[in-house]
Parts: C-alpha cells; structure tokens; sequence
C-alpha cells in the first residue's frame, strides 16, 4: 500500500497536489486544475481543505521520491 507524502521535486506551493498525482499515478497538473475547478465551486472550502491537508501530510523522504539516487543525481 501506498502512503500519500507531499512532493519535494514536484511543487509548486507545498507539494501536495504533486504528491497526490504520485500517490494516484496520473499527472500532477490534472490534480492541480481539479484542485482550481474544485475550489471555485466550493467557494474556497477546498483551498481550507488543502492547507490543513498540506500541515498533516509529510514531506517524502528520499526513497520515496527514487530508489536509485543516480536518476536525479547522476
């Protein structure tokens, strides 16, 4: 099973919604255009939903992020 870490190559403000688009396999854009689309029909309770959520959920370590250091380093 698969644990929900927020991004630390794939951000843009806290890495949630690139951490998100890992956790579910799809690109993180879709997550971030659904997140917009999402918050202007909830009138902005999502965006409350997405601070509290960037607080509780943690940074990836780096193995999460690639089991071969040499992919990002080498």
């Amino acid at each position: 099973m698969k644990k929900l870490y927020r991004s630390t190559l794939d951000r843009k403000l806290t890495g949630l919604a690139g951490g998100i688009g890992q956790w579910l396999g799809v690109d993180a854009t879709i997550v971030r255009l659904l997140l917009l689309i999402s918050g202007v029909f909830s009138l902005g309770a999502t965006l409350l939903v997405y601070i509290v959520a960037s607080v509780l959920v943690p940074k990836a370590p780096f193995e999460v992020l690639s089991p071969d250091p040499l992919r990002y380093y080498g």
